[in-house]
């Protein structure tokens, strides 16, 4: 049977080396099968879906298995309170607590008011020489007004009168966004995560419409609520081939789980 043929399910924009890719475990194992080991090493997949999905229950068991593997991780959350991503992560029996405590995850809280939140991600994400990263999620980050000054400076909610203001839901202002936060992951030696809302265009697998493009990949989580069904599918994986068929799952009190 030809690669990348109808029949088989598999895409065929692929590199067929794979055996000569690092890949990063998921935590899940059903899903780093159907990724042929594992996420490609120093990528960056877009986590979509709808609220409610399991798009950060994903990311605790990526996180999870780094830390068990040795590795350091960095959770970076613009959604919730760094207590409440622990408690509920704790509710799904991921304890991230003596972790914490041993130095080898750190979970930073990103306040979109606060002018300087590029600079102290990139600061932390250099200095902290973690492995695995999520951001939780991009779609707040990427709506904030802007104010740039020359080329590659952004200033989120702050004026200058030397800066070019980009209102919120603007196409530059979001497209400088994500282009930002993809740069500073992409020149990191890490492997990370980005969650993002779908949009509700079947077009689009993020709300800014753009995270997806310049992403490695993309796992999309689904709801079939008039089955009482959960879906996950691979829509996109660098170098890597891989099933384009919707994947039954269930989340239970250990995390997700293929049936």
């Amino acid at each position: 049977m030809r690669i990348g043929s109808k029949t088989d399910g598999f895409n065929e924009n692929v590199n067929l080396a794979n055996n000569s890719i690092n890949r990063i475990s998921t935590g899940i194992n059903r899903l780093d099968e159907l990724l042929s080991g594992g996420l490609p090493s120093n990528s960056i997949t877009l986590v979509s879906g709808s609220p409610g999905s399991g798009k950060t229950i994903l990311c605790y068991h990526y996180l999870w298995e780094g830390l068990n593997s040795g590795e350091k991780c960095l959770f970076i959350t613009s959604d919730e309170r760094i207590t409440n991503v622990v408690k509920q992560a704790k509710e799904l029996g991921f304890d991230f607590r003596s972790w914490i405590e041993a130095g080898k995850i750190k979970f930073i809280y990103l306040d979109l008011d606060n002018s300087s939140i590029y600079k102290e991600m990139e600061e932390e994400i250099r200095s902290g020489n973690y492995s695995r990263i999520v951001l939780d999620s991009i779609t707040p980050v990427s709506e904030v007004p802007v104010w740039a000054s020359g080329i590659h400076e952004i200033i989120p909610s702050d004026y200058s009168s030397e800066s070019k203001k980009y209102p919120v839901g603007s196409i530059p202002a979001t497209r400088m966004h994500v282009r930002r936060i993809i740069s500073i992951f992409g020149q990191n030696n890490c492997t990370a995560l980005i969650t993002s809302e779908a949009s509700g265009d079947t077009c689009s697998f993020s709300r800014d419409t753009i995270s997806e493009f310049l992403a490695d990949g993309i796992i999309y989580l689904d709801l079939d609520t008039t089955m009482d069904r959960r879906k996950l599918t691979i829509r996109k994986m660098r170098s890597t081939r891989h099933t384009l068929k919707p994947q039954d799952i269930i989340i239970t009190e250990g995390g997700i789980k293929f049936v």
